[in-house]
C-alpha cells in the first residue's frame, strides 16, 4: 500500500529529477531535511515495490508506477487548488493545503470535486457563488431570491 510518506518522497524524486535532470540520495536528503540513512532505507523500499530505479551511490530514477503515481498526486493538487481559490481562498494557502489533502482524500471525493471544479471552471460564476464569497468576506448572509419566493408559498 502506498502512504502518504511514500508519495511525499516520489514527488521529491520527480521535482529534483526536474529541476536538475537527474536525483541523487543528497538531493532527496537536502530537499526533505532527513538523514541520508532515513532516504537509504526509503529508497530501497521505493525501488522493492518497483516506484523507483535505485542504485546505491548512484542516480533515482522513477519508473513508470512510479511516474503514474505522481502524475496522479498532481491531478488531484491541482483540483484541489482550483477548487479553494474558486471558493475565494487565497492561492498560497490553495496551494499548501492542497499539497496535504491531495494524499488523503479519497478517489470518490476526487472524482465528483473534479468534476465539479471543471463544471464551474466552463460556466458564468453563478449568483451563489458571488453570495457565498459576500458571506464570507463581509458576514452577510444573502437569501437566494428564489428561496424567498417558495418560503411565500
Amino acid at each position: 500500500m502506498i502512504t502518504k510518506r511514500l508519495e511525499e518522497y516520489l514527488e521529491i524524486i520527480y521535482s529534483v529529477i526536474e529541476q536538475k535532470g537527474y536525483a541523487r540520495a543528497k538531493d532527496i536528503v537536502k530537499a526533505m531535511n532527513v538523514s541520508p540513512p532515513t532516504v537509504t532505507e526509503m529508497l530501497q523500499k521505493l525501488d522493492r515495490e518497483g516506484f523507483i530505479n535505485y542504485e546505491k551511490y548512484g542516480g533515482v530514477t522513477l519508473t513508470e508506477k512510479g511516474r503514474k503515481i505522481v502524475k496522479n498526486l498532481e491531478r488531484r493538487h491541482e483540483t484541489l487548488k482550483n477548487f479553494f481559490i474558486l471558493i475565494g481562498i487565497d492561492e498560497k494557502t490553495a496551494d499548501d493545503d492542497a499539497c496535504k489533502i491531495e494524499h488523503i482524500a479519497s478517489n470518490e471525493t476526487m472524482k465528483i470535486l473534479t468534476k465539479f471544479v471543471e463544471f464551474m471552471q466552463k460556466h458564468e460564476k453563478p449568483k451563489w457563488l458571488e453570495r457565498f464569497k459576500i458571506y464570507c468576506n463581509e458576514g452577510k448572509l444573502i437569501e437566494c431570491p428564489e428561496t424567498k419566493k417558495k418560503m411565500k408559498k
